[in-house]
Formats: C-alpha cells, sequence, structure tokens
C-alpha cells in the first residue's frame, strides 16, 4: 500500500495520495490550496492514475484545488457539507482570505463536475471508493456539521521519494490500522468548533465515540500536523480527556 503526504499548501493543510500497489488506483483525500501540482507529479511519478477524491469535510483549506485535481473523477463528501462546496470561502468564514487562496494558484473557486454523497453504506461496512482499498466511514460532527473520519487497514511501503516534499507516513513492515481524522483529531490538538457550522457540543460526544470505537493501535493521519495514534491521543491530549470526563 502507497500512503504519501504533502502539507506545503495554504495554512498547511495535508493532502494525501492512497493506492493500493497492485490496482495503481490512487485515492486523493484532501486538496488543499497549491496541492494540485504535486499530486499531478506524484502520480505520475508513482504509476498511479486518480481513481477519485475524498474530502474529510468542506472548508476551503482542505478543497481547494479539486476541481483542478479531479476533473471528471468522482468527489466524495458528507452529505451535510456538500452545500459547503458551494461557496468554500463563505461557509469556512474565510471569505477576506481570497488573496492568500489565489496566490497558491488558482484564482476563482470552482465547484467539481462530479460530486457526490458519500455512499451510505460506508457508515456501516467497508466500501472500496477505489479498487483494493476498503474503508469505513464515522461520521464526527463538531468542526463542521458533515466532519466525518475513515478507517482503513494495510502495510504501507518504503519509497524512493522524487522530491522532498514527498513523505512516506509510516513504514512498520505489518499490516497496521489507519485513520484519516480531518480536523476532527490532531496530534496534541482537536478542530475549531467557532467556525460557522461549528459546534462544541457536538465536537466533544464526537470525541468520546472515537475513543471508544477507535483502537489504541491505530495511526492517526490529520488534515494539518503530523502523525499520531489513537494511544497516544487519549493519553496525553487534554481535549480527549476533557470530552471524556
Amino acid at each position: 500500500m502507497i500512503i504519501l503526504r504533502y502539507n506545503r499548501t495554504f495554512l498547511e493543510a495535508n493532502t494525501y495520495i492512497l493506492a493500493d500497489e497492485n490496482a495503481r488506483s490512487a485515492l486523493v483525500v484532501d486538496t488543499g490550496a497549491g496541492s494540485r501540482y504535486w499530486i499531478k507529479d506524484t502520480l505520475a511519478a508513482q504509476n498511479l492514475h486518480l481513481g477519485a477524491v475524498l474530502l474529510t469535510h468542506g472548508h476551503a483549506d482542505h478543497v481547494w484545488d479539486v476541481s483542478a485535481v479531479a476533473g471528471a473523477a468522482p468527489v466524495y463528501i458528507s452529505a451535510p457539507d456538500r452545500y459547503r462546496l458551494t461557496d468554500p470561502l463563505a461557509t469556512t468564514g474565510m471569505k477576506n482570505s481570497h488573496l492568500g487562496f489565489t496566490r497558491m494558484g488558482i484564482d476563482q473557486w470552482q465547484e467539481p463536475e462530479n460530486l457526490q454523497n458519500l455512499p451510505d453504506e460506508i457508515f456501516s461496512t467497508a466500501v472500496e471508493l477505489v479498487p483494493g482499498i476498503p474503508m469505513r466511514a464515522v461520521p464526527a460532527p463538531g468542526h463542521t456539521e458533515g466532519s466525518a473520519v475513515f478507517l482503513f487497514t494495510g502495510q504501507s511501503r518504503r519509497e524512493n521519494p522524487a522530491s522532498p516534499e514527498m513523505e512516506n507516513i509510516l513504514v512498520t513492515g505489518r499490516e497496521e490500522k489507519f485513520l484519516f481524522s480531518g480536523d476532527v483529531i490532531f496530534n496534541n490538538g482537536i478542530g475549531r468548533t467557532d467556525l460557522p457550522g461549528g459546534d462544541g457540543y457536538a465536537m466533544a460526544a464526537s470525541l468520546r465515540l472515537l475513543v471508544q470505537v477507535i483502537k489504541p493501535e491505530t495511526f492517526i493521519l490529520p488534515g494539518h500536523g503530523d502523525t499520531t495514534s489513537m494511544f497516544h491521543e487519549v493519553r496525553h491530549s487534554q481535549f480527549l480527556q476533557a470530552a471524556m470526563s
């Protein structure tokens, strides 16, 4: 399994490429402003083709390059956040930040042409959005109404990066559990709840649920910052501890 990360985007939002080595069909997770060239170059260098784009939520810093990346490929987002892709700057509360986004290479927002709600079944069973990568979703509102996290398993392999921006997430030589957490859980942090659509009570409920259902050995691939684990966050995060108290 191939897992790659790029964070030289506006507000350093993480963009991920996930693919099965045999199927060679890539799932791009979050398309931050400034990620499109890295995605294009990396897919070519890794001999991958784009299968689909997955958006963990609808904030502008995670979706801005999606049309340039996806083309006609399906773009999946949780239904409660779909409205945000009409005008992500306004619905993120960042209308005055347009210049910062355009400096990353795309002047105007364009809604993706093949935008789809996440399939309902992904919340109850593993679904392959791209071949070879079964993935299950857990709703986790609070940062936004439609924030979700995504569970999958696999063994990542060591890359020989074509550029210093390419970073392999983890290599253990074993089958591991992974979680794309978006802006729900960070390394020693959680996503803001004071932006439009945020809800501190919903976030606390989501964190309590995730502590119960996500195994401690699961590696967390967040929307900002470095990889962490559920074990580390439960033990050290004041935010998770406060939610559980």
